[in-house]
């Protein structure tokens, strides 16, 4: 069963077999690595995962507490923090020179779903630390990397990102905060940002806000916005710590889940003492901070991914071990025993579907890494035009799909506990909680959906939309040429010229002047992208896996059902691919059959919810 958080096998599945990493080692950027460096990391990881940070995911429940305007964390938290900076696991895809392990983004970010999937409270704080970083090693000057930047991608400072504020939530234009000009070229701040996740603790003795703030007289919206590195204690010339900034926590909110992580309202410069420093050119603030924003989206996809994995781990292991009534073969055999729950048909159903969306959406989410890799690594300006293209597109589905899912996956573990999943005895429950504030957070998951809509299908004039499609198109024609897979490709094929003929609907109601068209089907339309994205990297990940199984039983002259499920029994590789198998062909009998239907129905063009007028809500 492995480690109860992330199938390492699968992750190794995907990195190796599917995406084919080592083809990038011939790179001079990743020509130091080898498959064996990257599974000796991947193994630190996993005890890193396991032996520290899953340790505190009950006690961290008890949340932060705030004393005398100090926000304190869960102190289980401290002696992690201490093991997981030192180790360097903030900055693990960074380059050397800035502290980084230069590891390519695939191993980062599978590293960050093996890291996170133990508990996400903990998790956020480095993750915020080094989006805050990297945002600094992109735009920062000299003097600001040296100020702040290598000490938070060390984790000895820690970082934020401030942009909420009580006006202005989704609409970030709508921003109060302001910026004053001061003599030496640096700013007063003022204003109220809440929801700031880490937004005060004692894991460092600073921390470093970047905070959106519109200079006084820049004009109104977006485009008027500035950001600025403001920090919870100034920093003298010789690096030292200097005065209180006059950033006051108002108060720590109550939340749902992800409770160990301090989610804060910030005061900025209450009296009239906040301190800032222009991050970046003047009214570019939104440019810069959609660099974290981006990451922090991906991050917040990979939530989804982190989560759902470990309730699945969480719910096989307990469904192999859960005795409670007889099987389904012999309810009329007075003299059967009680069978472990894994072996009735319900609950098997609810485990495939659980497993298919996972290895789904971490072939997906791995993907998108690969791209990022692939880019930083192109010869050609228009091929990294088109790896980039396909992240463009991918960051919305993966932030909205996968946590979208993700809680779905949760709740189906919690079901297979039964009452027991209800309890806090088990880690089902809170994962769950943990869960939830993903579909909200880092944009919402219908303005992903608006997103998608409204900005990604014509990017580059539809290019980065055609090559996914041609991409899928791809898949599909190498796996109907596999009797084995004939079928399922036929299906994929179905539904993604389905999803292809929505796009021109779309493109045509909007063209007409149908706008609603589009908008009103949003988040519907990002979750059949993510399906056909999901079945498609099913299949490809499939057809792989007949290839390697069929070469075992060619090997053991095993040509009888009997023997090969016999080898499967027996064998934990042969059973690891032959569900693979599985995964690709549940889910795509699953939910990739109804993609044509749902076509459909937003093809029909019924617009109940935006014709009822207000007064008809009304209870």
């Amino acid at each position: 069963m492995g480690n109860l958080l992330i199938n390492m096998r699968d992750q190794r599945f995907v990195l190796f077999e599917q995406l084919n990493m080592e083809k990038i080692f011939a790179s001079e950027k990743y020509g130091d690595y080898t498959k064996e460096d990257i599974s000796m990391i991947m193994d630190e990881a996993e005890k890193m995962a396991v032996n520290v940070i899953f340790p505190t995911l009950k006690e961290g429940e008890k949340g932060c507490h705030l004393k005398n305007g100090q926000v304190h964390v869960p102190q289980c938290f401290h002696e992690p923090w201490k093991k997981f900076t030192e180790a360097g696991w903030i900055s693990p895809m960074d380059p050397p020179e800035v502290g980084g392990q230069g590891l390519p983004h695939m191993v980062g970010w599978a590293l960050q779903e093996l890291m996170a999937s133990a508990n996400y409270a903990f998790a956020m704080y480095g993750g915020l630390t080094h989006g805050a970083a990297n945002m600094i090693n992109n735009y920062g000057t000299q003097e600001q990397k040296n100020k702040y930047m290598y000490k938070m991608f060390t984790g000895e400072w820690a970082g934020t990102m401030c942009l909420t504020e009580p006006g202005a939530g989704s609409d970030v234009g709508a921003l109060k905060t302001t910026a004053k000009r001061l003599p030496d070229g640096k700013f007063l701040i003022t204003g109220t940002k809440i929801f700031i996740s880490a937004g005060d603790h004692d894991l460092t003795p600073n921390i470093v806000h970047p905070v959106l703030a519109r200079i006084e007289g820049d004009p109104a919206g977006t485009r008027g916005i500035s950001i600025f590195l403001v920090p919870k204690y100034r920093v003298n010339d010789d690096g030292s710590l200097g005065e209180f900034n006059d950033i006051k926590t108002g108060g720590i909110e109550h939340k749902m889940g992800i409770k160990g992580n301090a989610t804060c309202t910030l005061n900025f410069g209450e009296d009239g003492n906040c301190i800032g420093e222009l991050l970046g050119q003047e009214r570019a603030g939104m440019k810069i901070m959609f660099m974290m924003m981006n990451e922090a989206r991906l991050g917040t996809g990979y939530q989804g991914l982190c989560l759902a994995s470990a309730s699945f781990q969480h719910a096989v292991s307990y469904a192999k071990e859960r005795v409670q009534g007889v099987s389904v073969w012999e309810m009329k055999n007075k003299a059967a025993k009680a069978v472990t729950i894994i072996k009735h048909p319900d609950v098997r159903k609810k485990l495939m579907w659980m497993k298919s969306l996972v290895e789904g959406m971490r072939s997906m989410s791995y993907f998108c890494s690969y791209c990022m890799d692939m880019s930083a690594i192109s010869q050609t300006p228009e091929e990294k035009a088109n790896w980039e293209g396909y992240i463009e597109l991918l960051t919305p589905i993966i932030k909205a799909y996968n946590s979208d899912k993700g809680f779905l996956v949760c709740s189906m573990a919690l079901d297979i506990y039964g009452g027991y999943g209800y309890c806090s005895e088990y880690p089902v429950e809170q994962i769950l909680r943990d869960e939830k504030i993903a579909c909200i957070y880092e944009g919402t998951n219908g303005i992903q959906a608006l997103d998608l809509v409204g900005r990604k299908l014509g990017q580059r004039k539809g290019a980065n939309v055609m090559n996914m499609i041609g991409l899928i198109q791809q898949g599909i024609a190498k796996a109907k040429e596999d009797p084995d897979f004939a079928e399922p490709a036929a299906t994929l094929e179905q539904a993604n010229n389905a999803l292809v003929d929505l796009v021109m609907f779309f493109a045509k109601a909007a063209k007409g002047g149908d706008f609603m068209a589009p908008l009103y089907n949003a988040g519907k339309f990002l979750e059949l992208f993510g399906d056909v994205l999901v079945g498609h990297f099913l299949l490809d990940a499939a057809l792989l896996a007949g290839k390697k199984l069929n070469a075992m039983y060619e090997e053991k002259g095993l040509f009888t059902i009997g023997g090969r499920k016999g080898l499967q029994r027996e064998d934990q590789e042969a059973a690891f691919y032959a569900g693979r198998i599985a995964s690709a062909k549940f889910f795509i009998n699953d939910s990739v059959t109804t993609v044509n239907a749902r076509c459909e129905a937003i093809r029909a063009g019924d617009k109940s919810a935006i014709e009822l007028v207000d007064l008809g809500w009304t209870i």
